[in-house]
């Protein structure tokens, strides 16, 4: 039998309130109360990053996470990134840029991993500490150096 809880938080930068499974999946919470899919259910092991999101600013597997421990916090998913280049981020933008993208399937968990990861060093990363930084995010088909180029093109220009 299912236990019902009350989980408030707050996803780019909405609050919401739901009683919901006390066994939810943050990442079920998102794509399934939220109704955001961006954020990708891949491997369900937390192997991929597929499911990459900011909680209250940190780069987090939402696949590990169960949605109650998020209760209070703030979460932003791939829909609640903005920035100066025609809406998208500087992240978003090195991705078109430096074409960091093939299928696409991997790349919100590693726009939001590289978004983590530019946040957390002030963007004082090497690339191989980009590379470093992203290994828990799989990519089958960039071969990775197209997405490293394209943290540094994030990091080399911010867009303020």
């Amino acid at each position: 039998m299912s236990r019902q809880v009350e989980v408030e938080v707050t996803v780019n930068g909405r609050r919401s309130k739901r009683s919901i499974d006390a066994r939810t999946l943050l990442v079920h919470y998102i794509r399934e109360q939220e109704r955001l899919t961006g954020t990708h259910v891949g491997c369900d092991t937390s192997n991929c990053g597929a499911c990459t999101v900011l909680l209250d600013g940190e780069s987090v597997k939402s696949c590990t996470i169960l949605a109650v421990q998020a209760d209070g916090c703030a979460i932003t998913t791939i829909e609640g990134v903005r920035g100066p280049y025609n809406g998208f981020s500087a992240v978003q933008e090195g991705f078109r840029q430096c074409h960091g993208l093939q299928c696409g399937y991997c790349t919100p968990g590693m726009v939001m991993a590289a978004t983590g990861l530019i946040t957390e060093r002030n963007g004082q990363l090497t690339d191989t500490e980009i590379r470093s930084g992203l290994e828990g995010n799989l990519c089958r088909c960039t071969g990775y150096e197209m997405i490293v180029r394209s943290v540094r093109w994030a990091i080399d220009n911010p867009g303020e």
